[in-house]
């Protein structure tokens, strides 16, 4: 089964909280069964393809774009840009859009926040779909930076070789520095530099149709990923492991990619060998990420198995 054929939105807006404002958007049916899809990143925002995960008769499907990403404002903002901020808001578009509990479906740094968020709110959950799995680690970290580069090491001098040579023995902080910056001269070439790092990585067959990233979104990828990554993304090591009794009880189906080389298998592994009620499906050819064929087909099939779980 692939995605399912494009939809629109039937309701959406904004919510204002400490001078952001974060977009959301409703589509499929209306009184059906909710399910929140949560991001990437962070920093990714959503995209209209993100709808076809799901069965637009059955599921009231929500999509947000988190704080300084997508279509919420302001762009690239750190301020008041936390995991728990991001946990905050999605239990106040729950409040808001009269959701008891919801599943949740989550890749890539979406699968960090969606744990954070059921660990801190398990009563709200109904399951979870999680891909690419991110427990925000500094040894996933620290891979991100220059673990990938044993596989990639063209890609990893063209990362590295932006900075003058004299600022490469800290590649987070010297980025973060050019990131934050205010002159545009600076901090988006250090943006499209970071993002092409991570798209070289991110599939297991590269796309040949890569153009030039936006330079607001990729501004908004990066310096939130490095926000992020300066602040250990605001967790302790290994607190969702050492939370996840709190939704032990409840299904989850996580789908890998077994060549997924930004959030390697291994992480995978251990959120499975530590959750009693999960279910891991290791795709043989796929890298990290959501849209590759095996990956896509697997996660709409998890989300279909989801119905009947529940």
């Amino acid at each position: 089964m692939d995605l399912y054929p494009p939809i629109e939105p039937h309701d959406w807006g904004m919510q204002t909280m400490d001078g952001h404002q974060v977009y959301w958007e409703v589509s499929g049916n209306p009184r059906g069964m909710p399910v929140v899809f949560v991001h990437g990143g962070p920093g990714a925002g959503t995209a209209p393809a993100y709808r076809r995960f799901f069965d637009p008769k059955f599921w009231r499907i929500v999509l947000f774009d988190q704080r300084g990403c997508g279509r919420s404002w302001p762009t690239a903002s750190l301020a008041g840009n936390t995991t728990w901020d991001l946990v905050a808001d999605m239990e106040r578009l729950r409040g808001h859009l009269g959701i008891e509990r919801w599943l949740l479906f989550g890749g890539s740094w979406g699968s960090t926040l969606a744990l954070a968020y059921g660990e801190t709110h398990p009563e709200r959950c109904l399951g979870f779909v999680l891909r690419g799995v991110f427990l925000f680690r500094a040894a996933e970290v620290e891979w991100f930076l220059t673990g990938m580069a044993r596989f990639f090491p063209e890609a990893w001098l063209r990362f590295a070789g932006f900075l003058p040579e004299d600022e490469r023995d800290d590649l987070l902080a010297a980025y973060y520095r050019r990131l934050i910056h205010r002159d545009p001269e600076v901090h988006h070439p250090a943006a499209r530099a970071w993002c092409a790092w991570e798209e070289a990585c991110a599939r297991l067959l590269p796309r040949a149709d890569i153009g030039e990233p936006d330079g607001r979104a990729a501004l908004a990828m990066a310096a939130i990923e490095a926000h992020y990554m300066v602040n250990r993304g605001f967790l302790a090591e290994d607190q969702l492991l050492a939370d996840l009794p709190r939704i032990a009880h409840l299904p989850a189906t996580i789908v890998q990619g077994r060549y997924d080389m930004v959030c390697p298998a291994t992480t995978a592994h251990d959120l499975a060998l530590a959750w009693p009620r999960a279910r891991l499906a290791m795709i043989p050819d796929a890298g990290h990420s959501a849209m590759e064929p095996g990956t896509r087909t697997r996660l709409v099939a998890a989300v279909e198995e989801m119905k009947g779980v529940m």
